[in-house]
């Protein structure tokens, strides 16, 4: 019985850091855009950009 008055706290505590970090959460932003690091994972970044580096065609044989 002993137990429940070292329990009941620290369970009542433990939910009041839970709470409070879900509340600064909310109150930060992170769940104002659901949707959009899902649709950045379609979107195809594979396309073949220019080369800004000139390249070394002295050893290219023709």
């Amino acid at each position: 019985m002993d137990i429940i008055f070292l329990l009941l706290p620290l369970s009542l505590i433990l939910v009041g850091i839970i709470v409070w970090i879900f509340m600064w959460s909310i109150r930060s932003g992170q769940y104002d855009d659901l949707e959009g690091p899902a649709h950045r994972v379609l979107i195809d970044d594979d396309a073949i950009q220019p080369s800004t580096k000139p390249e070394n065609n002295h050893f290219r044989k023709e």
